[in-house]
């Protein structure tokens, strides 16, 4: 490109940096929030947090940002940019129109609501009640369906609630998805009927053995540099911190996750370990060379959800992984010296249908992911209101899972997505399901000996694999481009549910 249009792309690039820098930045006060922040410090924090995102709104809305975009996609020489190039102006002029149709007192005023209602939710679930956290929800409901409308016309989607996918999952339509749910669902369902119906009952009381949380540490220790994830060295950039609901922060350099720690349920902590640890080791290995443009970050919510699945269960849900990992957990507690390892494989792999997403089962956890979708979805269609949605979720919770709900706390308050304001977010859940099937189906097909070296206890070619096919590409690619460059498939739930079939019927017998 002439030095003309190249000095205008640089400038624009270096804004796009200043606003990644500003996240980051935020994103570092959230984990704070949620970690180390005194109880009283709540109405404070929402300050901090509202005139941040006004501050990010700005920068995020300023004109030169519009003029230097049209000056570079008005010039001849714009045909003849390379692919990344193209991407970066491509996501940085759709954030721009995103972010301009956006009032700043709307911004404000949601960032204010999202800390005041997850202050709220904590409380309210604390006491199991519900109608301590309704108000401030329906607060934020509302203003997000404000956002919604606004950025529907701009993302020229058909409703509010796929205007909001798309922040999560870009160019992915909710009848798409719900397509894909049910496709998922028709597999899902005879393979569920199967295992209720098998004469193997697997059980789980070695997992119930007392483990103290010093010992739960030193195992999250362990399980962070089995997998490549530095927390230790002069170098590190990762950190394992204790919250109410495991979550993954930052990206490069800095990128920090947390774990909750219960004394009758080590595996509890263990596979939130294993699932934020792969997504960190996304945001650990986008590619250097892209670091502050758009196109290094990382490509959407359902690919980083597959990098999480995978190691929580792909690999961590393994015999393969287990028969090297096994010995260090018994050496870290030596109170479960007397684990077999089959007893434990079978133990940690068990379906039983349950009312928390979070502890649910390989096989069953898309169920939950499913309800949460289709509640949303009636949501923002103004189908339910705030105040049915107790009695709509257990309603589902019969349907989908068999299982009763006793109060709100195990029910519609487990999950701290709709107090945050994650609207659209929990489909990506699913669909990082199915793209791990699909990913690991290749994996395979090019590097067929993986799982004898993870036998060994040797993860350096998955890692390195993973971070070619997936974490390098960054951004350059939209969800299902990505899907389809790395695999030459669509996205397709037959991958992941063959990945089950085998695994499980192995498991029990059929």
């Amino acid at each position: 490109m002439s030095g003309n249009v190249n000095a205008v792309y640089k400038e624009l690039l270096a804004k796009h940096k200043d606003i990644m820098v500003l996240q980051t930045a935020q994103s570092i006060i959230h984990w704070d929030m949620e970690t180390y922040m005194p109880p009283k410090a709540v109405e404070q924090r929402s300050q901090q947090l509202a005139l941040l995102s006004r501050i990010h709104h700005k920068m995020s809305t300023d004109p030169q940002i519009g003029k230097l975009l049209g000056t570079i996609q008005s010039s001849p020489e714009y045909e003849v940019l390379g692919q990344v190039e193209k991407r970066n102006i491509y996501l940085i002029n759709k954030s721009y129109q995103e972010q301009t149709s956006l009032p700043e007192k709307l911004v404000a005023e949601i960032a204010r609501q999202e800390a005041v209602t997850v202050n709220t939710w904590k409380r309210a679930k604390a006491q199991k009640n519900f109608s301590l956290l309704k108000a401030d929800l329906q607060k934020l409901l509302e203003l997000s369906k404000q956002a919604a409308e606004i950025l529907m016309k701009v993302k020229q989607t058909k409703t509010p609630y796929e205007a909001l996918i798309d922040n999560f999952e870009p160019k992915m339509t909710a009848v798409s998805i719900a397509k894909t749910f049910n496709q998922l669902l028709d597999g899902l369902k005879p393979l569920i009927t199967k295992i209720k119906e098998s004469q193997n009952k697997l059980t789980t009381e070695i997992l119930s053995q007392p483990v103290t949380k010093e010992t739960q540490r030193q195992i999250t220790r362990l399980l962070t540099q089995a997998l490549g994830y530095d927390t230790d060295s002069a170098d590190a950039c990762g950190r394992v911190d204790e919250t109410e609901h495991p979550f993954t922060t930052g990206c490069y350099d800095d990128v920090r996750i947390t774990t909750h720690y219960h004394t009758n349920n080590y595996a509890s902590s263990i596979f939130s370990v294993l699932h934020e640890t792969g997504h960190a080791l996304y945001e650990v290995n986008l590619n250097p060379e892209w670091k502050y443009q758009p196109v290094g970050s990382t490509c959407s919510y359902g690919i980083h959800e597959s990098q999480s699945r995978f190691y929580e269960n792909i690999i961590g849900r393994s015999k393969e992984f287990w028969a090297s990992f096994l010995p260090k957990l018994k050496q870290a507690a030596p109170n479960l010296a007397n684990v077999d390892l089959n007893q434990f494989i079978r133990a940690i792999n068990r379906v039983e249908p349950s009312k928390i997403r979070i502890e649910a089962d390989e096989v069953t956890y898309s169920l939950h992911v499913i309800i949460r979708f289709e509640i949303e979805r009636d949501l923002f269609a103004d189908k339910i209101g705030v105040g049915e949605l107790p009695e709509v979720w257990n309603q589902k919770y019969r349907e989908y899972l068999e299982v009763e709900v006793e109060d709100d706390s195990e029910g519609v308050m487990q999950d701290t997505h709709w107090p945050s304001g994650l609207y659209g977010y929990f489909p990506s859940y699913t669909l990082g399901n199915i793209y791990s099937g699909q990913l690991t189906a290749t994996l395979t097909k090019q590097l067929p000996d993986w799982q004898n070296q993870l036998m060994q206890g040797n993860l350096a070619n998955v890692n390195a694999w993973l971070k070619k096919n997936v974490h390098g590409y960054g951004d350059l690619y939209d969800p299902e481009e990505l899907i389809l460059k790395v695999t030459g498939q669509k996205l397709d739930s037959q991958a992941y549910l063959q990945y089950l079939k085998e695994k499980y019927g192995g498991l029990y017998g059929f």
